[in-house]
């Protein structure tokens, strides 16, 4: 049931912000930092609209599936609409995000899209065999050190790398389609081909409901005095985030250097 305000109250909307690149560390976009945030929004929703603030390029997949899954179950169980609107980018896992929301606006210059999955890394084993430096790897399993950045690509690991790939798109593909039903155009190789478009393309393709900024879409749910009720994770101040900081870089160095997969626009 709709909450019943006292005249002198002005009607909140429960806006979750969903900003940043999803990653399971501490401080980006994960399960572990919004699920409480999330269900909170839906808690004080009391009968409500609730809006998912979305700026994301995307990012990790389980990251992706679980902070979606978690905005439907707790719609389902408050049984109220959700919204999303993409700001800059709403990209890849970024736009699996937005597809958690019953109707998805964006602006007409916004980034959508990007529906495919990526994986990769670097390879040096020719720069340490000129500089005469000898890679010495041990492992029980025949596969243990598979995409090893280190030792020369072997075919059985693209393909292997690539069959992970594809299993992914398909459950990105499902995910699009069930919650997109009858909204996406006949021929899908435009919309899953990977591409990312501006908002103008992704309405025209189905993949958003229209344009809306968040101000306009908040007094559009809840009338002219309507404000936002904004849920984001807390900010450290700068001096405890600085050994953070330097952690996350030197594991960003290392992530780039490795084989991975990821939903990145």
């Amino acid at each position: 049931m709709r909450f019943k305000l006292k005249f002198w109250q002005s009607p909140r909307i429960a806006v979750i912000e969903l900003h940043g690149i999803l990653a399971p560390r501490p401080g980006l976009l994960n399960i572990a930092g919004y699920g409480e945030l999330i269900d909170r929004a839906f808690r004080q929703a009391r009968g409500m609209p609730v809006i998912l603030d979305i700026d994301s390029p995307g990012g990790s997949p389980v990251q992706s599936d679980l902070i979606a899954a978690r905005i439907r179950r707790r719609a389902d169980e408050a049984k109220v609409k959700v919204h999303a609107v993409i700001q800059e980018v709403g990209a890849s896992g970024g736009y699996w995000l937005a597809c958690a929301a019953d109707v998805i606006h964006a602006n007409p210059m916004s980034i959508v899209g990007s529906i495919g999955v990526r994986g990769g890394g670097f390879g040096f084993a020719d720069l340490i065999a000129r500089l005469g430096v000898e890679r010495r790897m041990h492992t029980a399993g025949t596969n243990k050190a598979r995409l090893d950045p280190f030792s020369p690509e072997r075919p059985e690991d693209v393909v292997f790398l690539q069959a992970l790939l594809d299993d992914l798109h398909v459950r990105f593909k499902h995910w699009v389609r069930t919650r997109r039903a009858g909204k996406l155009p006949a021929d899908e190789g435009a919309v899953f081909d990977g591409s990312f478009m501006l908002g103008d393309l992704a309405l025209e393709r189905g993949l958003i409901d229209g344009f809306a900024d968040l101000d306009g879409l908040v007094r559009e749910l809840g009338g002219k005095r309507a404000k936002p009720h904004v849920f984001r994770p807390r900010k450290r101040g700068l001096l405890s985030r600085l050994p953070r900081m330097a952690v996350d870089a030197m594991l960003d160095a290392v992530e780039e250097r490795r084989a991975r997969i990821d939903l990145l626009g």
